[in-house]
């Protein structure tokens, strides 16, 4: 379903490209052995060449590039076997050497493919344009004195991926969905933890509008640095908005770097935005152009996983789940495996209901990630097979679950303390029938005179009367039973 904005002249269709920052998981820097621990003392983790020092030189870390194409591998992309590291000249405080390392015109990664999983099923292929590697920035810090600013130089060299996709996001759904489905993949291969709000994976969103049915490329603004997923859909359908009010007052659309403010929601203006040649590219003269063969891309390919395409396709064909639920589990690395842990020699289908709607509950009531849940897997496990050999039913198991996540206790024990096991005995269960027919004379004439829907209120009833324990299929027989006429 294509997406279209209405503004007061007619329809407009949404073009955005999204240049993402990922952070690579990495000890030391890109070009330098500082660390890259989170969390330490400002300006603990900084090398002379990080600080602008002269006569330092930068020395490539043989890791990040390894990580910058098991990415690209990933994205099914184009491994170009020759790159080069270029100087992009600006000045900022918190860029010490008065320039970043980064790459122009010869990337080490090509053009690639992601997959976006849509709402209602479907899939749709998103262009990735390139990948480079470059230096991360320092930070400025602005709110710690009421005339000065202060920098914090422990990122400045860290390394960042800059993974940009081609212009073919229509929606700020696209484009978050896009954004989602980059987190799952660089967590897969463990080359970015991804997290938007730590800061290891920043967005710039270009955004642009053009009347429906055109085909032209019209100019765009950049929205740089939204730190979330959510936000950055909001400030995508915020910009649009803006470029289609501009254009229907007979105005242009200056291209231009904007920031979004989540307070007011809406973009204001930070700077023009500059062209390649503003930042006067150049190969840097300290390295040399970064070369390997294939042998090397051949030893990292075999080092990949299963990656949430492929996985998916797997739980769809195995499992028989839905291209839904499938796409639900294989997100996130730890949630597959969860999932496939409670599936193993069981119903996979009922494995992903209780993953998908229990757990998943109980991870958002308690605010944590699955890595962090009360219940392990085993233990959903051992909850589905006392439901299976009806040793509980499906209601007590829900009572059982909720139980297991206070305590951490296994659900045999639980079941076993509490008396919860499952009533079969056929004299008790149409004892409870007998009782509740003979207290509801009425409802039993309605059920007689054809009013079907009586019979689950019964069944309501006779569980009632036992407490939840009795075998809802033996009740449900035995009150059709004794409803005949």
């Amino acid at each position: 379903m294509t997406y279209l904005l209405k503004g007061d002249t007619g329809e407009w269709e949404v073009v955005i490209g999204l240049e993402v920052h990922a952070q690579v998981i990495s000890e030391s820097k890109l070009f330098s052995a500082a660390s890259t621990s989170f969390g330490s003392e400002p300006n603990d983790n900084v090398a002379f060449l990080d600080a602008g020092m002269p006569g330092m030189l930068p020395v490539v870390n043989q890791t990040c590039v390894a990580q910058a194409v098991r990415t690209g591998l990933g994205l099914k992309a184009k491994i170009n076997h020759r790159s080069v590291f270029a100087r992009k000249n600006y000045f900022y405080a918190d860029l010490p050497l008065g320039y970043q390392i980064s790459q122009y015109d010869a990337p080490i990664v090509g053009e690639g493919t992601l997959v976006l999983d849509m709402p209602d099923g479907s899939s749709r292929s998103v262009g990735i344009e390139r990948l480079h590697l470059e230096q991360d920035a320092g930070k400025s810090i602005h709110d710690i004195h009421p005339t000065k600013s202060f920098i914090d130089f422990n990122r400045a060299g860290v390394a960042l991926m800059e993974i940009v996709s081609k212009p073919d996001l229509r929606s700020p759904e696209e484009a978050g969905a896009y954004l989602r489905k980059l987190q799952s993949i660089l967590r897969y291969l463990g080359t970015c933890d991804a997290n938007m709000e730590e800061g290891n994976m920043r967005c710039d969103a270009n955004v642009s509008v053009r009347p429906k049915g055109s085909t032209e490329l019209r100019t765009r603004c950049e929205i740089k640095n939204v730190n979330s997923v959510r936000l950055v859909m909001q400030a995508i359908e915020h910009e649009a908005r803006r470029h289609i009010a501009v254009y229907e007052a007979g105005g242009t659309i200056k291209q231009e770097t904007r920031l979004y403010d989540p307070n007011r929601g809406e973009t204001r203006s930070m700077r023009s935005k500059e062209f390649a040649h503003d930042y006067r590219y150049f190969p840097d003269p300290d390295l040399l152009p970064l070369e390997f063969d294939d042998a090397f891309v051949a030893a990292i390919q075999k080092t990949l996983p299963e990656l949430p395409d492929d996985k998916k396709d797997r739980f769809i064909k195995s499992y028989g789940l839905t291209a839904y639920d499938a796409g639900v589990l294989v997100a996130e690395k730890d949630t597959a495996a969860y999932f496939e842990e409670v599936a193993k020699g069981r119903d996979p289908k009922a494995a992903s209901n209780w993953v998908i709607s229990n757990l998943f509950g109980l991870l958002n009531k308690l605010n944590v990630d699955i890595a962090k849940s009360p219940i392990s897997a085993h233990q959903l496990g051992q909850l589905l097979d006392l439901i299976k050999d009806n040793t509980i039913s499906g209601r007590i198991a829900k009572d059982v679950f909720e139980i297991m996540a206070e305590t951490g206790k296994d659900p045999a024990a639980i079941v076993q303390e509490r008396g919860l096991k499952q009533v079969t005995d056929t004299g008790a269960i149409e004892q409870a029938v007998d009782q509740v027919l003979a207290a509801n004379a009425d409802k039993v004439a309605q059920f007689r005179a054809g009013k079907e829907q009586v019979l689950g209120w019964f069944v309501g009833q006779v569980m009632k009367a036992t407490q939840g324990k009795a075998n809802p299929a033996m009740c449900q027989a035995l009150l059709r039973k004794k409803l005949a006429p």
